[in-house]
């Protein structure tokens, strides 16, 4: 590891030091995810990978600019813009600012390429950053330095749980920065209906005239928002509430299954355990064990 510069963006102070962490793998290799290394370039130099990287690699960065050349395309990279490099693809990157800050991730692992296809990490990928919700993807990304630095044979463990937030953030704002994560209002009153009468088993139609759309359309908001349909997520709604009443309550299965707006204890056990994979006698043990 080299210390040489790095800034803590949370306050606003300045650290003088800069980082490339490269912790030594053993344990850690046997976790689906685990990260490879990590490391800030204040004053980023001219990378050139004319057969890609042996790992996939996140980066972003917070001022200055530079040129990103990748799959034969050039791209110029502004402040708060994040950038992915899937494992094997050719890319080049330099600076053409008198300081360029990159931030930059590779994570590894069994599952990693799941990981990364499932958070649409899978191909090469370049979007803006807001600078005001930066700073839980700025958090997760100090804390894997941290915990590597102050754990020599446990701290890889620490920081490829952070890896595994550092890319579900950066999916999320993967996706703001698309404008793909803004909810329909359709959705949001569809919801808030569901909410209200879930117990009584509402209607598609009646569901549909809530959130003032065509049945056809709330089916395909509900498909690309929550990927169910919504009467499938009326149920998932009543077996959260069924949830809640059997951790939180004594009442007999019963008496939950007709709260919870099933037809009977039998049919709601069935659904239960379908979602569940274990009979709501079971959870309650668990849950009330814990």
């Amino acid at each position: 590891m080299i210390l040489l510069r790095y800034n803590d963006f949370s306050t606003g102070g300045e650290l003088i030091l800069k980082f490339y962490d490269y912790p030594i793998i053993s344990k850690e290799s046997s976790l689906p995810v685990f990260l490879v290394s990590v490391g800030l370039n204040e004053w980023q130099y001219h990378v050139k990978c004319d057969k890609g990287d042996n790992y996939a690699k996140a980066l972003y960065c917070t001022k200055g600019s530079g040129v990103l050349i990748m799959n034969g395309e050039k791209h110029i990279i502004k402040p708060y813009t994040a950038f992915f490099i899937p494992a094997g693809c050719p890319h080049e990157y330099y600076s053409t600012d008198e300081s360029w800050d990159t931030h930059w991730i590779k994570p590894s692992g069994k599952s990693c390429p799941d990981m990364l296809k499932a958070l649409g990490f899978d191909k090469p990928k370049i979007f803006p950053l807001s600078k005001e919700e930066i700073t839980y993807l700025d958090h997760c990304f100090r804390c894997m330095h941290e915990a590597l630095l102050s754990d020599k044979v446990d701290g890889n463990f620490r920081a490829s749980g952070y890896l595994y937030s550092f890319f579900i953030e950066l999916s999320r704002l993967a996706a703001k920065g698309k404008g793909s994560v803004q909810i329909a209002p359709a959705v949001t009153k569809a919801i808030a209906y569901i909410d209200e009468n879930y117990m009584k088993q509402p209607g598609l139609e009646s569901i549909s005239k809530a959130a003032g759309v065509s049945s056809q359309h709330l089916c395909r908001l509900f498909r690309q928002t929550l990927n169910c349909r919504p009467m499938e997520y009326i149920t998932k709604r009543k077996i959260q509430a069924a949830k809640m009443l059997l951790a939180e309550t004594q009442k007999t299965v019963d008496q939950i299954a007709e709260e919870t707006g099933f037809c009977d204890s039998s049919y709601f056990c069935k659904i239960f355990k379908r979602f569940e994979s274990i009979t709501p006698s079971q959870f309650r043990s668990i849950e009330q064990a814990l």
